[in-house]
């Protein structure tokens, strides 16, 4: 029984221990917009024009890729050239950021030598290191965030818009990072189970 419990909490733990380290995503939504009748969507560019099949950049390719593959798994919908229903754009952005970090400081454990004159002897006492308190200090680091938004396509409204911010490790976003960060923002697409 015991082994079972001690294999359950290192699992929970683990769990916790991926759950920080996943980006971070929010959305906003009209909450006046009916998103059942959607069914395509379309890529604009950033002169919102239609854009399609032009996509000669690796990362908006990339980005590209993770949305119309989260879109069909999570809502159905279909990319088309002709006449659709929602038109989407795409934003990255990394930028340099501070982090505090807060790491405990402990005292040196030691050892002290008396003599007992009752027992004529000498006695080690052992002193155990102690919390004495957190050693504060920023490191640099970089955010990138993506950004996707959904605009209805008859009246040019944005009805939907969701963002996810992750620490990066260079000056531009990889591409698994990219595809973790549209995966944590399409969890909270919950208009597709509506």
């Amino acid at each position: 029984m015991k082994k079972n419990w001690t294999l359950w909490s290192l699992s929970l733990g683990i769990v916790f221990l991926l759950a920080s380290c996943a980006p971070s995503a929010h959305i906003e939504k009209d909450d006046n917009t009916d998103f059942s009748r959607y069914k395509s969507f379309a890529w604009i560019d950033r002169d919102g024009k239609s854009k399609i099949g032009s996509a000669n950049d690796l990362a908006e390719r990339k980005i590209r890729q993770a949305v119309n593959k989260e879109l069909e798994k999570t809502a159905g919908w279909r990319e088309t050239t002709r006449n659709p229903d929602v038109l989407l754009s795409y934003d990255v952005l990394v930028e340099k950021s501070v982090k505090s970090v807060n790491d405990p400081v402990y005292s040196r454990p030691f050892t002290r030598t008396f003599y007992s004159p009752y027992s004529r002897r000498f006695i080690n006492v052992y002193y155990p290191s102690q919390f004495m308190g957190y050693d504060n200090y920023d490191v640099p680091t970089r955010e990138g965030t993506v950004t996707i938004s959904m605009i209805d396509a008859d009246t040019d409204k944005t009805v939907w818009q969701g963002w996810s911010t992750a620490e990066v490790d260079s000056r531009k976003m990889t591409s698994k990072e990219i595809e973790n960060s549209v995966k944590a923002i399409f969890r909270k697409f919950d208009v597709a189970k509506k």
